[in-house]
């Protein structure tokens, strides 16, 4: 069923915060009632029209999860101004991207990031630059005058949320009110959350997958439990304490946990449902035999409203068939249906695909083409008309004549008892087109080197996928959703085993 999002999520909010004020939203240094979150947004929403913010304004903002994070994105959703979440994380020439390019009107970060901020060099033209910390916004937070404002339309635009950048530069994807609120439709649906469950968010709200959260607590009467961050070791510690019955995991996070050493605090929690996106099929049963949980895996992107897919059958591996209001496709490099090939979504729902890239015409013309979203990910049907993943388009290596596919690689590298974590990029070739080189994230206490590796890979991988060149790394840059960061890994031929050096030239496993 397409549920109705004309609406956006802003009306529902202030319907539940009159209808019942001392429900808890959300636990985020202490309880957050629904009440009490409308009087902080209200505040917050008079100071920065105060200072100039109206209709269609830029605000970026450069916020730890915390109060001020929760009622500013509400503010600015009754101003109907554009949000532009900044990831606290960056520095120098990727914030200064940022900045440049969205050209805020008004900046709002923590005050330890201000000289950050400063030190990138953005031009900043005519912004306003203001300590989260200070007596002003401090007192907004206090403020007790209601800001009254009629909800933007629904395709409006909400916010302007930068990719990762994984592999390339962010760009700036226009997420509309409507979007938001099918993120948070989806999430209800993947999650299967009910009345009195509890969600752990770790997740920044500056991300698509913190920032879905928000709505869901207008869907169901769920709380939301904020942790500050995302800790492995602490994880069941603070799922337990929280009372959560719901966790969210993406990129490495369940690889991350299962290298943890096994304890009581493990199965301690209410936790029934891990959902997200990432799961490797052949350690699927062995972590809901470990935590006890169901896993219910999903596959989407911010660009069609965060959550395209869903697997409703457990099938270990499948990112499973179409929310109901998107269609999904594979087509071959000629353009045609095929069984495998770049996943391709279309909707039925007008508004449910993002209207573009900010700034960005031609990276918008490239994504969206008749309608559709060209999502530069691959996939295959399996038998039972489930999506399974199989990588980048973008991401993989043209070696000896043949396209490599990262993922693939990856896949069979982390099956390796004692890796934790890898990945694959494309590095120069002395003749011919590139080399694979891999690195690897060792598990604690594991003495694997590169040239057991290498054999154990041969056996496994075609003569054309088998990495070259193998480096550890004692951990992996990664983004905001602990995906890793391609880009920030070493290309360098020296840094590295080479599994074609002759002997005497052989560098020693690290």
């Amino acid at each position: 069923m397409i549920p109705d999002t004309e609406d956006g999520f802003l009306t529902r909010f202030h319907a539940a915060a009159a209808a019942e004020p001392d429900r808890v939203f959300a636990r985020i240094d202490g309880a957050v009632t629904f009440g009490a979150l409308r009087r902080m947004a209200d505040g917050v929403a008079h100071g920065l029209a105060r200072r100039g913010v109206a209709p269609g304004s830029r605000v970026a903002a450069m916020l730890r999860n915390g109060r001020l994070s929760l009622a500013l994105m509400h503010a600015l959703a009754a101003l109907g101004a554009v949000w532009v979440p900044l990831n606290v994380q960056a520095r120098g020439a990727s914030l200064r991207h940022v900045l440049d390019h969205a050209e805020p009107c008004l900046v709002l970060a923590e005050t330890d990031l201000l000289p950050v901020i400063a030190e990138t060099g953005a031009a900043l033209a005519g912004a306003q630059v203001l300590d989260a910390a200070a007596p002003e916004v401090r007192a907004w937070l206090a403020a007790t005058d209601r800001f009254e404002s009629a909800a933007p339309p629904a395709d409006a635009p909400f916010g302007i949320l930068y990719t990762s950048g994984t592999t390339g530069r962010p760009k700036g994807v226009i997420v509309t009110h409507r979007m938001l609120r099918l993120a948070g439709e989806a999430v209800a649906i993947v999650s299967g959350v009910a009345d009195g469950d509890v969600m752990l968010v770790w997740e920044p709200l500056y991300h698509i997958g913190g920032a879905q959260l928000i709505v869901v607590p207008l869907l169901r009467r769920v709380e939301l439990a904020f942790v500050p961050r995302f800790s492995a070791s602490r994880f069941w510690h603070d799922a337990a304490a929280a009372g959560a019955t719901h966790i969210h995991y993406l990129g490495g996070i369940l690889q991350m946990l299962m290298a943890q050493p096994p304890g009581p605090h493990e199965r301690a929690h209410r936790v029934r449902v891990a959902w997200g996106a990432g799961c490797p099929a052949d350690a699927w049963r062995a972590i809901e035999a470990r935590y006890g949980l169901s896993l219910r895996e999903c596959y989407g992107m911010t660009e069609a409203s965060s959550i395209t897919t869903w697997n409703a059958d457990g099938t270990p591996g499948a990112i499973g068939k179409p929310v109901p209001w998107f269609t999904v496709t594979l087509h071959d490099a000629e353009g045609r249906a095929a069984r495998h090939g770049e996943i391709v979504v279309r909707t039925r729902l007008p508004g449910a695909l993002f209207p573009g890239y900010f700034r960005a015409p031609d990276a918008t013309a490239a994504a969206l083409r008749d309608g559709a979203l060209h999502t530069g990910d691959l996939g295959t049907w399996d038998d039972a008309g489930n999506l399974v993943y199989a990588g980048r388009l973008s991401d993989s290596v043209r070696c000896r004549g043949e396209n490599v596919s990262a993922w693939e690689v990856e896949q069979v590298a982390a099956a390796h008892p004692a890796v934790a974590a890898c990945a694959m990029i494309g590095v120069a070739a002395e003749i011919g087109e590139q080399e694979i080189k891999l690195f690897v994230q060792r598990r604690p206490g594991a003495a694997l080197t590169a040239q057991e590796l290498a054999r154990w890979l041969a056996e496994r991988l075609a003569p054309y996928q088998t990495p070259r060149y193998i480096a550890f790394v004692e951990a992996f840059p990664r983004t905001p959703s602990e995906r890793i960061a391609k880009h920030a890994l070493s290309a360098r031929l020296d840094d590295c085993w080479d599994r074609l050096a002759a002997p005497p030239r052989s560098r020693a496993a690290p």
